[in-house]
């Protein structure tokens, strides 16, 4: 699955002529391209797709969002370590040995 996350911009940089951030969702940082919302600062909110930042979002939507996205556990789902849902899924091995 693929969600829009919203995410809080902790640092923007200009990296080859592209707006780029240092974005906090919930604990999970990852770096998203700033160019469709491009006055967007620092400490504002955005919801994130897919590495592109696509609306700024106010404090306490994003903040109810990311809780219940928690809750929910689609925040591992969306951000987790892959190899660890892979080996906690088992692949087409771990399901052979297990028949």
């Amino acid at each position: 699955m693929c969600l829009a996350v919203p995410g809080k911009v902790m640092e923007i940089e200009e990296r080859d002529g592209t707006r780029m951030a240092t974005v906090d969702f919930g604990g999970v940082v990852k770096e998203v391209c700033l160019e469709y919302v491009p006055d967007l600062a620092v400490g504002e909110y955005a919801i994130v797709h897919v590495g592109f930042a696509l609306q700024r979002l106010d404090e306490e939507s994003a903040r109810r969002t990311l809780a219940l996205f928690e809750e929910l556990g689609l925040l591992q789902e969306e951000f987790g370590d892959p190899w660890e849902v892979a080996a906690g899924q088992g692949g087409p091995q771990a399901q052979e040995a297990r028949q």
